[in-house]
């Protein structure tokens, strides 16, 4: 039978929500959110795997049902992996798989790059591991949106109006291909939409996922993949905002890992092609 636990982790900053579900004892996977600032609800589908490991979640710190200090110094890649560091020590996490998606694959990524002693994996889901990369593959997308949709867009941006609902429909277009294509969304997924922490997203990310003005800007560990000595599954969707073009040359500078396109699929393979999305995952997670 699964169990669940709740509670707060006091992290540099404040406090931080976790919930753990567990049943089994292999390694429990660890799940770091997007966003930055996108509470882990959409993720929820991935408690599919508690049938045989425990599965922690956690808010990081700013949203969701973690404490949201008015703090921007707080919002850079530095501190969260402070704060990850300090949740796999307090919950004395040993022997442990991360999976990080979007914003969450940086996160674990720099957080390997430190060499920690306890993960034994690593999934690497909707991967952003080079900024620049990351934009060149949004801007095709665009170009490929209906005219009266890029004209939109393009309008508004000049104009300095963004913030009018003109623009967010037109954004929303661009969300319907490449961040989930299911109609409508899922209501876990609406449910983190609804809670994005704007402060977080807008101080290292920007106004919307095609346009980067954050301080992630530039971020690139294209040179440094080759460090991180674990087996790793690289997974991503046929639209996927992290294009399957970036993903397979993330995994080739990774010697020994794998990959998945799902082809139903964007940015959210784990609820747009949820079955196969687990069955895939639970296949590398029990090779380890």
């Amino acid at each position: 039978m699964k169990r669940a636990e709740e509670g707060f982790v006091d992290v540099p900053g404040g406090r931080v929500w976790y919930r753990i579900v567990a049943s089994g004892d292999r390694p429990p996977l660890l799940v770091l959110h997007g966003g930055p600032g996108m509470p882990h609800d959409y993720l929820e589908p991935l408690e599919a795997l508690a049938d045989e490991r425990s599965v922690v979640f956690y808010d990081q710190l700013g949203c969701g049902n973690s404490e949201k200090p008015d703090d921007v110094e707080l919002w850079n890649i530095e501190r969260f992996v402070e704060e990850l560091d300090v949740i796999v020590k307090w919950l004395r996490l040993e022997h442990f798989i991360i999976l990080g998606h979007s914003w969450g694959s940086m996160l674990a990524t720099d957080y390997m790059l430190t060499n920690p002693s306890g993960p034994v994996g690593l999934i690497l889901a909707g991967p952003c591991l080079n900024v620049e990369q990351w934009l060149r593959d949004a801007s095709a997308y665009r170009r490929a949106l209906p005219e009266e949709v890029r004209k939109t867009l393009d309008r508004h941006e000049a104009a300095g109006s963004i913030e009018s609902e003109e623009y967010e429909e037109a954004t929303a277009a661009f969300y319907r291909r490449h961040f989930c294509r299911l109609d409508p969304w899922p209501a876990a997924l609406q449910r983190t939409w609804d809670r994005i922490a704007l402060p977080v997203y807008n101080t290292m990310w920007g106004p919307t996922e095609f346009r980067q003005t954050g301080n992630l800007g530039g971020y690139d560990r294209t040179d440094r993949l080759h460090e991180i000595a674990l087996p790793t599954l690289f997974t991503c969707g046929r639209f996927d905002e992290a294009s399957p073009e970036a993903t397979v040359m993330y995994q080739s500078l990774l010697p020994g890992s794998e990959l998945v396109v799902f082809e139903k699929s964007s940015h959210t393979p784990h609820l747009e092609e949820q079955e196969s999305y687990i069955r895939e995952v639970r296949h590398f997670l029990n090779r380890i």
